[in-house]
């Protein structure tokens, strides 16, 4: 099994959609998503996104 991490830095809807999207379009398969807080504020500054794929 191989992995593929998405960093985000622009954390939006439109963002996420678009990487979404796009890396599925390549055969990979969603994983996860992990969001990076800042204390100062409640939304996330950064975003990864994770996916996987068979390595055959």
């Amino acid at each position: 099994m191989r992995y593929k991490v998405v960093e985000i830095s622009n954390v939006s809807d439109a963002e996420i959609e678009q990487v979404l999207n796009t890396v599925s379009a390549e055969g990979w398969a969603f994983d996860g998503i992990h969001f990076a807080m800042r204390e100062s504020s409640k939304r996330p500054s950064m975003a990864f996104v994770t996916f996987t794929r068979d390595d055959d």
